[in-house]
């Protein structure tokens, strides 16, 4: 075996983290992370709809999913613009939330408010 020189190593460990910064940062600085689910109680699901960012979660109750959302502009910084809406989902019932640029996000509440989840309205594909 040969001995590692301390050039290589701290070469490696350079490398390591640059590789890792580079991997875990999005691409921009206002570039919101999406989490359509399936989330369970009090887990925020993160989501773009269009113009618009939402962050929203439930609590469930009565066997349904008591769901909390906060809406606000994508270019709004500060969230100034902020709206939150409050809806309660029967096992199986869905919502949509709408865009003024015609996309939208549509929720459901799982069996029993075990879990919300996002819908393609296109009904493409859906989260479980």
């Amino acid at each position: 075996m040969f001995p590692l020189s301390r050039s290589f190593l701290k070469f490696t460990a350079a490398s390591s983290l640059l590789a890792l910064t580079a991997i875990s940062t999005p691409a921009g600085a206002y570039e919101m992370v999406q989490n359509l689910g399936p989330v369970g109680p009090n887990e925020p699901m993160l989501a773009t709809i269009g113009s618009k960012h939402v962050v929203a979660f439930y609590v469930p109750g009565h066997g349904g999913c008591a769901v909390q959302a906060v809406i606000w502009n994508s270019d709004d910084e500060d969230a100034v613009t902020a709206t939150s809406m409050r809806i309660s989902l029967e096992p199986g019932q869905s919502t949509s939330i709408d865009s003024p640029d015609n996309k939208s996000l549509t929720v459901k509440c799982a069996d029993h408010g075990e879990k919300l989840s996002a819908i393609d309205t296109n009904q493409q594909f859906a989260s479980k």
